[in-house]
């Protein structure tokens, strides 16, 4: 595995975020396969052109990210799959090219169906008059964009990660808060498959808004779920 890393101490980012992310897309390529031990820390500072500061701080960030771990007289092994944090915004840009983006899709669609019914529910229920507002806002906006001669997606795709961010921000509850914001990088993704020639589902997210606007926490949850269902990409 020696010599695989190209210098990187010209580049313009955090050098240990830039390290941390040739190391992590090693990890998710398989080129540095589940269980191996990566090279030790003088190899990597001198494939990398870095200190042992930023090779350590890079290790300490991916560690965090559940893809690594350090043990004295063993080394810095790859962890399993089941360890690595998914829900990491970083992570999941790092994983750009290098997974199925079919499969990852279908995966968030699963993960959505399990928790954004919820929200829906909880944003009818608990969502501030100015809440409200915003997400009527977005809404008048969605269907402007959504009815042009002309479809838009780069403006559909902005508008409805604004909208889907909303409701999990309008929950009140702050465990949800991570899928409003965290997760951008994989809605974004999400949305542009889905969204292709212009295929939005305005009338599901019709049902969606009025459902919140209305505090009808059931009916909310219902629409939600009916879009899910019929989500394609």
């Amino acid at each position: 595995m020696s010599n695989q890393f190209n210098s990187i101490s010209g580049a313009k980012r955090s050098l240990h975020v830039q390290v941390a992310r040739d190391i992590a897309r090693g990890v998710l390529s398989g080129e540095l396969p589940v269980g191996s031990i990566i090279p030790n820390e003088q190899d990597l500072c001198e494939q990398f052109g870095v200190s042992r500061t930023a090779l350590r701080e890079a290790v300490k960030l991916l560690t965090a990210k559940g893809l690594l771990e350090s043990r004295p007289k063993i080394g810095t092994k790859v962890m399993e799959r089941s360890y690595w944090n998914f829900l990491d915004s970083q992570l999941l840009e790092w994983m750009d090219g290098l997974m199925d983006t079919d499969l990852l899709c279908t995966q968030f669609l699963d993960l959505r169906k399990a928790i954004e019914p919820e929200a829906c529910a909880l944003a009818a229920s608990h969502a501030t008059v100015e809440q409200r507002i915003e997400l009527s806002e977005l809404f008048q906006k969605m269907t402007a964009i959504a009815t042009a001669p002309e479809f838009d997606q780069e403006s559909w795709i902005d508008i409805d990660l604004q909208f889907h961010r909303l409701i999990f921000s309008s929950t009140g509850n702050h465990f949800y808060l991570p899928f409003g914001h965290i997760l951008t990088t994989m809605f974004i993704n999400f949305f542009i498959k889905a969204s292709h020639e212009g295929n939005v589902c305005l009338e599901d997210h019709k049902n969606i808004y009025e459902s919140i606007m209305a505090g009808n926490a059931e009916k909310a949850r219902a629409a939600s779920c009916n879009h899910l269902i019929k989500s394609q990409f």
